[in-house]
């Protein structure tokens, strides 16, 4: 009688590759961005400026409100590491808790501008060519036509100073490049072949939009949010700077800077710590978005790698 062969080994082996799961997008990107350089070194700068903004009634050593005249434009030293203001008001402080104002305008702007942009775009970009793409498109347009700061400031003369009003102007500024980004990758994307299969088995629009289309168009758009945000603290800083922003005494990097350059010559310092500060946190969003480029940009086969 012949003998069979023994199969146990190899169906062990073919049952488990059948049962191995392929490895996700999400998981190889955070790989790939685990080794990129600059990409991490922008998010532990960003990480530790947030604790700070998260702590910041605990980390600052001092009232940042507190004045205290004998130590009026007291230089960096063991009791007031960033120096005293005209007031004598810790530095230090004013910056801590500052950087919670700074990251609230950012990411309630960003998170108002992304929510309407990329739904307008999905929108405009679905019905590209009707009367609704036509006239959102002209309106971002015009929007884009001004500078950014002198548009915000039009807003803020508008609506008046304060720290919600300055969102609110950021956000409008930046909702225009978030739609005109997201339309330009939805209008490419609903050529290609699985929208297509979706309409054919009778999927609604939205249903495409949101499940189909809206997963593929989102890494470009997670780039964008890093640089707008950026962008945004920037925009805060300057509305501060110019006497829009959140009324005094209220700390803000950029009210800080705004007094602080006319101390220059007596002391220096009042200006330099929120200049370093907002040029840690933009710095760090922008290296993060350079990660995040390299890492979902399929054209430098950095996932491939992984």
């Amino acid at each position: 009688m012949e003998r069979k062969p023994k199969l146990c080994s190899n169906n062990r082996t073919q049952n488990a590759a059948f049962t191995e799961r392929p490895e996700s997008l999400a998981s190889l990107a955070v790989r790939a961005m685990l080794r990129h350089r600059s990409g991490m070194v922008g998010l532990v700068i960003l990480l530790f400026l947030t604790v700070i903004a998260v702590l910041a009634p605990v980390l600052a050593p001092y009232d940042p409100l507190e004045m205290n005249s004998a130590a009026r434009f007291q230089p960096p030293s063991p009791s007031y590491p960033f120096g005293a203001d005209e007031f004598g008001r810790d530095i230090l402080s004013r910056v801590v808790v500052g950087s919670r104002l700074s990251f609230q305008v950012g990411a309630v702007s960003v998170g108002i501008a992304f929510v309407v942009g990329v739904t307008l775009g999905l929108v405009t970009g679905w019905a590209a060519g009707s009367w609704l793409d036509t006239v959102s498109m002209r309106i971002c347009d015009a929007i884009l036509a001004f500078p950014a700061v002198l548009l915000a400031i039009v807003i803020m003369a508008v609506l008046g100073p304060g720290a919600l009003n300055a969102m609110l102007a950021v956000a409008v500024v930046n909702i225009p490049a978030f739609a005109r980004l997201t339309r330009g990758n939805v209008l490419s994307e609903k050529e290609k072949t699985y929208v297509e299969a979706a309409r054919s088995i009778g999927a609604s629009p939205a249903r495409i939009l949101f499940r189909g289309i809206l997963p593929n168009v989102m890494p470009t758009v997670l780039v964008h949010i890093t640089v707008a945000f950026a962008s945004a603290v920037l925009l805060e800083a300057s509305l501060s700077f110019l006497g829009l922003g959140t009324p005094l005494p209220a700390p803000s990097w950029g009210s800080m800077l705004s007094i602080g350059r006319g101390y220059l010559l007596i002391a220096p310092w009042y200006a330099i710590a929120p200049g370093l500060a907002i040029t840690l946190l933009v710095m760090g969003a922008y290296l993060v978005g350079d990660g995040l480029r390299d890492v979902l940009d399929p054209r430098r086969q950095k996932l491939a790698g992984a």
